[in-house]
């Protein structure tokens, strides 16, 4: 290459000859920076939605491309958050693309030393057996003073940021229901 080329390549030369003094057009452009196009552009489709990770409920436009999804930034719409995302609403194509996710349910045993994999069903019921036994076990109808009080201090439920309004209405709903007191969510913490 030319010194004259890669001089001519420099942005303020670039700039001088087009008489953009002020670096405002298209002279300020590198050419890597003029091959760039929005990612929506390759979209399949975009679609509305809300960001998972805390009660804001912030409007997001995610991209999707064989469904898959390739990108997800503010949706402009949102009479909530207007078009802007925290930094973790913008990440948020992470919990669907991320190679570090786990898609499998990983159990270790009391005491034991290792991960294994169980289908979803097995977890599940286990969950549901352990949850029946110790409301069982540990169910108070009366305190000590002889005081109705119909709980379990036996468990208790905190929540996740990544669960929406309606599954936190429901797990507070569930737990209520079994007696539960602690309930709580990391989102309002």
């Amino acid at each position: 290459m030319r010194l004259g080329d890669l001089f001519g390549r420099w942005p303020v030369v670039r700039q001088l000859r087009a008489r953009d003094g002020r670096g405002h057009g298209a002279t300020v452009a590198s050419p890597q920076t003029q091959r760039l196009h929005p990612r929506t552009e390759d979209a399949d489709r975009v679609v509305q939605s809300i960001c998972p990770y805390c009660a804001v409920g912030c409007g997001q436009l995610v991209s999707v491309k064989d469904g898959r999804v390739t990108g997800i930034e503010g949706d402009p719409d949102s009479p909530i958050s207007r078009g802007r995302l925290c930094p973790k609403g913008a990440a948020s194509r992470a919990l669907v693309s991320s190679p570090g996710r786990l898609t499998t349910v990983k159990y270790r045993r009391p005491h034991g030393t290792a991960w294994e994999e169980l289908p979803l069903e097995r977890a599940m019921d286990m969950i549901a057996d352990r949850i029946v036994e110790t409301r069982a076990r540990t169910w108070q109808d009366l305190d000590d003073d002889g005081v109705p009080v119909r709980r379990t201090l036996g468990f208790a439920h905190l929540g996740g940021a990544t669960l929406d309004i309606e599954e936190n209405y429901l797990l507070k709903k569930l737990y209520t229901a079994l007696g539960a007191l602690q309930i709580e969510n990391q989102a309002r913490i």
